[in-house]
């Protein structure tokens, strides 16, 4: 028996479609569009679930935002799926916005301020948390110390602010796509709901004219 090799894709265009997906941003927009647009629920709980997919992506829980969102859809009696799909308001091109308006938002409201020195910049506070948590990992298996300062400037810096400075934000661009959803989702699923009653008015003709 002869097995052929797969033909796996190279690292860099892995790397270029997580950023890039195929066929680009604005054909992955009207995939999501149109798969929200026929799920079988009401209007409303299609737009919950949205609601709680786009206050998710202004969280810092990043590689838990699908769970984050389906939990708030719950909540909220929203659509899962909507809220699953809805969560694509995150990407590599909204994160950085998003970022910069929660941690500013943040240090706002706990009367702070974001460090943009060299010593202290916010690249600095991410490579002092991954640091601690190699160096700390590393200390299990040795005799080497434990040090949580690079975690906990990370946490106080970065991590909290971001935390709190997201709510607010969240909540207005979640309830933006809410009341924009509802009515163009109502249109959507009348129209469909048109269509259909006039597909199965012209089978039934049909049929009756064969029979006579």
């Amino acid at each position: 028996m002869v097995f052929k090799r797969r033909n796996r894709r190279p690292w860099w265009k892995v790397l270029y479609e997580a950023v890039w997906p195929r066929g680009g941003w604005k054909r992955a927009f009207y995939y999501v569009k149109h798969r929200v647009r026929r799920l079988p629920d009401p209007p409303h709980r299609i737009a919950r679930g949205i609601f709680a997919g786009v206050f998710t992506t202004f969280t810092p829980f990043y590689g838990l935002h699908f769970v984050i969102a389906a939990l708030i859809a719950l909540i909220v009696r929203g659509n899962v799926v909507a809220a699953l799909l809805a969560t694509f308001f995150g990407n590599p091109l909204t994160y950085v916005p998003i970022g910069v308006i929660a941690l500013n938002t943040g240090h706002f409201l706990l009367g702070s301020q974001l460090k943009y020195g060299v010593d202290k910049s916010l690249f600095a506070n991410f490579r002092d948390a991954g640091r601690d948590l190699f160096d700390n990992f590393i200390a299990i298996f040795t005799d080497q110390t434990t040090n949580w300062s690079g975690l906990a400037q990370f946490w106080h810096d970065v991590f909290f602010p971001y935390l709190i400075g997201g709510i607010l934000p969240g909540l207005i661009a979640g309830l933006i796509a809410y009341y924009l959803s509802v009515p163009v989702i109502s249109v959507y699923q009348n129209r469909r709901k048109g269509r259909i009653k006039k597909k199965l008015a012209e089978l039934r003709n049909k049929k009756t004219k064969h029979v006579d």
